[in-house]
């Protein structure tokens, strides 16, 4: 939605965490834009009992207002446990950076029989919050895609201030606005302006006054020429002539502070003076080609390599370290390690090869194993080398003659460190192998290679190798220094280095192996982990950065990849206490986008550079112009933006959701891009006329300036100067003609400029206004780029003819461009023309004093043809278009703009379009299937079967927004639901038609306003181009289904309301299967919404509404959401057909309902229990009246239309009563109509129904071998397998989950009776005698353990009903009492847990546990419960219904319930798990664990109903969660029964 500009909203960014603490935000990246002057909010979302919430606490370093950022100063806030709602904790943001956070807590244990658990504090890993800086320019906001930069090298600038002022207007002149400068400080000797002499020193030759010159210079360029100012920063090395190293050696790398170089100097100065000495060593000095190399490579090996001995530094010391061992072992000095010697014993150490013997020495405390030291810096532990002689020769004893001598020792030690070192002489073979190559590469191409700078003769001005060392003179300040400290490593680069690892740190051997391509001008500083390990370094580099930061906008960290993470944040923060919003750009070399993104994200990087210089091809060119270039055209809306209501809050208050009212603006954090610096050319690349031809440099500069990102060009480029210039070694100060004259906008002489005002002009509005989306077309040489905004879809379009080597003078062939819907306007065409030659070219280099470009002149270009038709522009290029042309075009689409903005239209009015309409409504809104649509319409509609994708789950909003919700958070414009609406508007049409068409039926015309809503918008977008009609599509449909969810929350219970939004999800269900139908109902002669099992298998006539199902899934769908009338509709409509004393399992609308489920009846008593409980003044309920479909006490059948239907009429107390009494009698039918009409599958036997009390245990028994009465019902279908007629699972005799069920009927009515609410007392048995309701439940509560409990000790069957000999598995609770079968008794099977859920009162409360965690871990799967033990022989978690096979267990899919994983007792599992275990628990930490061992189980659900296209849980899963075919995708008690959980835990948690 949009909200309109000017409201009093406050803003809010809403960042989820994840159960492990990871922010829930596509693609992980977190970035926020600038602040401005009202702060807005970062809302951190954390499920109440996530594993982060125990002991837990969020830290964040985003600081509080009135605060200055420290990066190590966290806020704590504590993460108080909350099962029912979501943690929020707002934090204002008022400042940009790279902010910190992440949570302590004690990671939640595994479920144990111990109540207590030892707390190990966690801390997860540091996450991060960029926050983009917002830069301004003469007061105005410049956003970073706005910017244009312009790179200039200080010292061809001239003199200040008069050039400096030339060139910078002339810059400004062009739409430039913001230059970046080289370094600006002191150079070094090589005059090199990355090698700084003085950090805290500018330039005196380009600035005699200094600071004061800067200062002027920076205010007037925004002043006068609408300018900012960017510099480098360089951290990394410093000039090898800066004075303060002589002082401050230890701010580099040496012998001295890094001993690990001490073999890299001693090499370096080796090879040296061997390259001094070539001459008189006979050597050739002047290389003319690779033989005379291969000699010079013949005396490194023999006068360095071999003299110098190299290998001391690898090896140990054989003699010193045999020498120490064996004195150890004379003195009993001696270590043996804490495992001995392995599997043998001390006496086998003896026959170890030497190689095992050695390998002992390496781990045991060996020295210098992974770093080099100096010469023999490695060794062993002369205790432990004393332990082997030990094992092998006894310990020493000069007294006895016949004993091992120390010679002996000694000579066995020597082998053993002989052998030891063998490795490292391999180690060392590797090294100088790779040092001699290493060098022979090098010199080649220093001198050999085409490609080199053939440097010629070897002499003191052009040694053989680029030294890796500085060595500082020798004088009074070094003096006092350690010869060793004076010598500090160069800086350089490595290819593919580990931009993480040090290159000169004690980990690395790049500098001894030789492979650092070295900057001799650079020493390189060694910073340390923190300004303890350097404080000079540190604090001098602080000043340096704050002095850069007073003065400039921006940074660009030179040489980044190479910066250690920690300095360059440290110096970042030093940097952003005197300019907050300071833009960062920097140019990595990592080698891989994943460790760029940690230098951004850690950095808060505001872009990094990337060149399209780098681009081989038009191709090539055109992709990464695609990549900066912007969303694709008719990209969908993410940055998702809706109304909340919330509290004013202090600083990061947590609300749990509890809040009073206030307007908020909540936008989800969307999936953000590294943002890019896109350059046309740099200051250290070939330009245009070196890699590509002179002309390209126009088409290349008007595609990077289109780019939706900042861009970026280079003094000379505009020019066309004919090559790079170098920083180093030129001398010559520049030129432009248009630092010398008025630029105005068109072509004309000396380069580009002109048309580069025009298109930095475009740029920066484009930018300034988000003109955020692309179309980029590659065809040949040409690239075309169409850049619109979102909302307006006014836009530029650039038609690029690209001149790469080879290119011609030809037209390239450019097909028509057809821009769909779209009216165009020709802004102008130019080509550039270069005079290239090399005649040219030498004229222009030949110039002794000044850098000058090519001769050039852009020209108009006539020809271009717009031709305009009905619904599209067709653009043609003329015949001569050649290379280097260009094309620019202003767009717009007529009709785009709705009188409020068509964003704004589409998504305003839909909460007020959907506020009249009830939940019934909704379900027809919001979902209907595909039988439920056909039955509505009578069989002429169904869903909306999208071309070459598939049908939709439902025909209502959330059909479309399942498949939607995917495709606009990835934006798959290519997805055949895009294309199927670029085609035609065939489903507007749909929708309109069906919402209308349903208005106009009786009891549905609240939905008339929606259907208005709906058809306004779509009429609003129908105008549109087609190809925007998908973006449009989604928005109205966002909207609408956004609004009528929030409207269908809002109409249920508090808890729902203000829980947490899996809950709200769950509850959504109870809208998804609820509704009208006509071919089902509650009652026989009138229409009433009805609840639907599951869809789309349960949805219409017979099928949809049953007994079990029903009242499994009502106290969560309809009591847990506050549905209440719903509720209480339900309850009478069954209550009107109790017949046997029993509910029917189909209700069939009250006309033909069968009876064969034992358990429904029971369910349905524990509803109205929960009904006279959940609901206010509930009990009163009892009194209510309803007619009686049979008569009662009275098994006759007749029709429903029949005179004594509905004659009579009882109390819902009366209704329980009749229950209660005929099941104390006993049952004893056959079913109505039975025989094949009624049930095809059914053998005679299984339609008797029998049901009776044992009153010695007070259970009630009932079914048989051929009937399945409970809900475990699959009846044999399979005539092939041989059994059809014979149920998988019959369960008869006393099922545990039934006498759980009557027990705590039976406790209710005693106590209601003992209130007075209830008139009977108790029940009469079938030989006439009294017994109370309260004996009854005596009964079995004294007999329900002995009957059902397996115990753990064997030892204890006699205190048991238990058979050992079918016994499987022990503590468990038998499935069943005295089935036919007894080994079905003893099957551990899901059901036990309902009875502990309703009658905990039964159960031990340890046994219970310790039966509930053995199910935890042998019947649990990621969402359901497994029907049947792993480890039982019936075992089938496959199901697949229309297998037809001889295997008798599993054809026909008999093995419904034998192990496949059924998502409905997931929630009595989880009640009984959290009731049980809170009952053990003492404290409040404890009990939080309670609620967050459920909440870890939930997982599975959660990712379920969010994943599922069907927006609700599954009826089942196979084995492990897998995907079954067979069953329903939502099914109402799936998500009920976790309701209440929810509901449950609400209530023990005020316990």
């Amino acid at each position: 939605m949009s909200l309109q500009s000017g409201s009093s909203y406050q803003e809010v960014y809403l960042l989820p965490l994840n159960d492990n603490g990871a922010p829930d935000v596509p693609g992980g990246y977190i970035y926020l834009p600038p602040p401005t002057n009202y702060p807005y909010m970062v809302r951190f979302a954390i499920e109440g009992t996530s594993s982060i919430c125990r002991q837990g606490s969020l830290w964040v370093n985003i600081p509080a207002p009135g605060e200055l950022f420290r990066r190590d100063r966290f806020q704590e806030f504590k993460l108080n446990p909350d099962f029912n709602h979501t943690i929020e904790i707002d934090i204002p943001v008022l400042v940009a950076g790279a902010f910190a956070f992440y949570t302590t807590y004690s990671p939640l244990p595994e479920l144990s029989l111990s109540s207590g658990s030892a707390h190990t504090p966690t801390r997860t890993e540091t996450y991060y919050i960029d926050v983009c800086p917002r830069l301004t320019l003469n007061g105005d906001a410049l956003p970073l895609d706005a910017l244009s930069i312009f790179s200039v090298i200080s010292k061809f600038m001239g003199e200040y201030p008069t050039d400096w002022d030339k060139h910078l207007r002339g810059i400004g002149q062009r739409g430039y606005n913001m230059v970046h400068f080289t370094p600006l400080m002191e150079r070094g000797s090589s005059n090199s302006p990355y090698s700084i002499y003085d950090q805290l020193q500018f330039d005196h030759v380009c600035f005699p006054n200094g600071e004061a010159d800067v200062a002027e210079m920076v205010a007037k360029m925004e002043r006068e020429h609408g300018l900012l100012g960017l510099t480098d920063v360089v951290w990394n090395h410093t000039a090898d002539n800066s004075m303060w190293l002589q002082e401050h050696p230890e701010a580099g790398y040496s012998a001295e502070t890094a001993p690990w170089l001490e073999s890299a100097l001693e090499l370096d100065d080796a090879l040296l003076k061997f390259g001094k000495d070539l001459g008189a060593l006979g050597f050739p000095t002047l290389l003319n080609n690779v033989g005379d190399l291969l000699l010079i490579m013949d005396g490194i090996k023999k006068h360095v390599i071999s003299d110098l001995r190299l290998w001391e530094f690898y090896v140990v010391d054989v003699v010193r370290d045999a020498t120490a061992t064996t004195e150890a072992w004379i003195a009993g000095s001696i270590t043996f390690p804490d495992g001995g010697f392995g599997a043998g014993s001390i006496e086998g150490v003896k026959d170890w090869p030497l190689k095992s013997k050695a390998d002992f020495l390496l781990q045991g405390k060996f020295f210098g194993i992974r770093v080099l030291g100096g010469r023999y810096h490695r060794a062993i532990d002369p205790r432990v080398g004393a332990g082997i002689l030990t094992a092998m020769f006894g310990r020493y004893d000069d007294q006895d003659a016949g004993a091992p001598d120390e010679a002996a020792a000694y000579n066995e030690m020597t082998k053993i460190l002989d052998e030891l070192n063998l490795s490292f002489y391999r180690e060392y073979d590797a090294d100088t192998a790779e040092v001699l190559e290493q060098i022979f590469n090098r010199v080649k191409y220093l001198r050999l290679d085409d490609h080199g700078p053939k440097l010629g003769e070897i002499n003191s001005r052009n040694p053989l190798i680029e030294s890796y060392f500085t060595r500082l003179p020798l004088n009074e300040t070094t003096q006092r220094h350690s010869s060793k400290s004076l010598a500090l490593v160069n800086n350089g680069w490595v290819w593919n280095a580990d931009a993480m690892r040090d290159n000169a740190g004690p980990d690395s051997r790049t500098y001894l192996r030789r492979e650092v391509i070295v900057w001799g001008d650079c020493v390189k500083l060694r910073y340390g982990k923190s300004p303890d390990d350097n404080p000079f370094l540190w604090d001098f580099m602080a000043k340096y950065t704050r002095l850069m930061a007073t003065y400039f906008a921006g940074f660009r960290i030179d040489n980044c990849h190479s910066t250690p993470l920690v300095v360059a944040e440290y110096l970042l923060d030093e940097a952003r206490k005197v300019r907050p919003n300071l833009a960062v750009f920097a140019e990595l070399f990592t080698g891989s986008e994943e460790m760029d993104f940690v230098f951004v994200e850690r950095l808060g990087l505001s872009a990094l550079i990337r060149e399209a210089m780098q681009a081989w091809s038009t191709g090539e060119l055109s992709r990464l112009v695609h990549r900066h270039g912007g969303r694709p055209i008719g990209s969908f809306e993410v940055d998702e933006v809706f109304e909340g209501e919330t509290q004013q809050q202090s600083v990061g208050q947590l609300t749990n959701g509890n809040v009073s009212p206030k307007r908020e603006a909540i936008r989800r954090i969307k999936e953000s891009p590294v943002h890019a610096l896109f350059m046309d050319c740099t200051h250290d690349n070939e330009v245009p006329a070196q890699k590509r031809d002179a002309r390209d440099t126009l088409p290349n500069a008007a595609l990077i300036s289109m780019c939706a990102s900042a861009t970026g060009s280079v003094m000379g480029y505009d020019e066309i100067y004919p090559k790079l210039v170098d920083l180093v070694h030129e001398k010559r100060l520049y030129t432009s003609t248009f630092s010398d004259q008025e630029v105005v906008i068109g072509g004309g002489i000396g380069g580009i400029g002109g048309i580069k005002k025009l298109l930095n002009q475009i740029h920066t509005m484009m930018g300034k206004d988000d003109y955020d989306e692309t179309h980029i077309r590659h065809e040949g040489e040409y690239v075309t780029i169409h850049r619109v905004h979102r909302r307006s879809r006014k836009g530029f379009f650039l038609i690029a003819h690209t001149a790469f080597p080879g290119s011609g003078n030809g037209n390239g062939g450019l097909s028509p461009v057809h821009l769909t819907g779209t009216k165009a306007k020709l802004l102008g065409s130019w080509i550039l023309e270069v005079d290239a030659s090399d005649a040219a070219k030498t004229a222009v280099l030949d110039d002794k004093k000044h850098l000058k470009g090519l001769p050039s002149r852009v020209v108009d270009l006539p020809g271009i043809k717009l031709d305009s038709a009905t619904d599209e522009i067709v653009i043609a290029v003329p015949e001569h278009f050649p290379p280097g042309s260009i094309a620019l075009f202003q767009t717009w689409i007529p009709g785009a703009e709705h009188s409020e903005g068509l964003d704004q239209f589409v998504t305003s009015g839909a909460k007020e379009a959907m506020k009249s309409l009830d939940l019934v409504d909704l379900n027809s809104l919001l979902y209907r299937c595909e039988p439920e649509e056909r039955d509505l319409s009578d069989g002429g509609d169904g869903v909306y079967d999208i071309p070459n994708f598939r049908p939709l789950e439902y025909a209502g909003l959330q059909g479309w927004w399942s498949v939607l919700r995917d495709v606009v958070q990835h934006n798959k414009l290519g997805h055949p639901l895009c294309n199927h609406l670029r085609d035609g508007q065939w489903a507007l049409d749909y929708i309109i038609g069906r919402l209308e068409r349903i208005a106009k039926l009786d009891g549905f015309q609240r939905l008339h306003k929606p259907a208005v809503w709906l058809r306004d918008r779509f009429d609003a977008i129908r105008k549109l181009p087609s190809f925007l009609l998908p973006r449009y599509f989604a928005l109205v449909i966002q909207t609408a289904y956004k609004a009528a969810w929030d409207h269908g929350v809002e109409l249920m219970s508090d808890n729902v309301r203000n829980g947490q939004g899996f809950l709200q999800s769950l509850a959504m269900v109870s809208v998804q299967m609820t509704g009208y139908m006509k071919s089902a109902s509650l009652w026989p002669a009138q229409s009433t919404p009805c609840m639907a099992a599951g869809l789309p298998h349960f949805t219409s006539s017979w099928a949809r509404c049953w007994g079990r199902d029903i009242f499994i899934s009502l106290r969560g769908l309809f009591l847990g959401t506050g549905r209440y009338a719903d509720a209480k509709e339900h309850i009478l409509a069954f209550a009107s057909v109790l017949k046997h004393g029993m509910i029917p399992n189909l209700l069939n609308g009250g006309k033909l309902p069968r009876y064969n489920s034992r358990d429904s009846i029971w369910f349905f008593l524990q509803n109205l229990q929960d009904y006279t409980k959940m609901v206010p003044n509930g009990s009163e309920f009892l009194q209510e009246k309803v007619s009686r479909r049979f008569l009662p006490y009275d098994d006759t059948w007749f029709e429903h239309d029949d005179p004594r239907a509905y004659s009579t009429t009882s109390t819902i107390e009366d209704i329980i009563q009749e229950a209660l009494q005929r099941h104390a009698t006993g049952l004893s039918f056959i079913e109505a109509n039975a025989g094949p009409e009624l049930d095809s599958q059914m053998k005679p036997e299984g339609f008797r129904i029998d049901v009776k009390v044992d009153w010695e245990t007070g259970l009630i028994f009932g079914g048989n071998q051929y009937n399945c009465g409970t809900w475990m019902d699959k009846m044999g279908e399979s005539e092939r397998a041989g059994s059809k007629g014979i149920p998988g699972t019959p369960r008869d005799g006393a099922a545990i989950e039934i006498t759980g069920l009557l027990y705590s009927t039976l406790v209710w009515v005693a106590q209601l009776h003992k209130q007075g609410k209830y008139q009977y007392q108790g029940v009469k048995t079938s030989d006439g005698k009294n017994i109370t309701f309260q004996e009854w439940a005596l009964r079995i509560e004294q007999s329900f353990e002995h009957c059902y409990y397996v115990p753990k000790d064997p030892k204890a069957d006699g205190q048991y009903d238990v058979n050992p000999a079918v016994v499987n598995r022990r503590g468990i609770y038998k499935d069943l009492y005295k089935s036919g079968k007894e080994y079905e008794d003893y099957q551990l099977r899901a059901n036990f847990p309902i009875a502990m859920t309703v009658a905990p009162q039964l159960f031990t409360p340890s046994k219970a546990f310790d039966a509930l965690t053995l199910a935890d871990s042998v019947l649990r799967g990621p969402t359901g419960m497994a029907t049947l033990d792993p480890a039982d022989l019936q075992y089938r978690p496959y199901y697949n219904n229309s297998e037809d096979s001889t295997d008798f267990t599993t054809s026909k899919g008999r093995n419904y319930h034998q192990g496949p994983e059924w998502l409905w007792p997931t929630g009595f599992f989880l009640r009984a798990l959290l009731k049980f275990d809170l009952m053990r628990r003492r404290t409040s930490e404890e009990r939080t664990e309670a609620f967050q061992q459920v909440t870890r189980r939930l997982a599975g659900c959660k990712k379920a109903i969010h994943d599922s296209p069907w927006a609700g849980l599954a009826e089942l899963t196979n084995k492990n969660g897998e995907y079954c075919a067979d069953s329903s995708p939502t099914q109402a008690w799936s998500a009920g029964c976790l309701i209440d959980l929810f509901y449950d835990a609400k209530e023990l948690s005020v316990d």
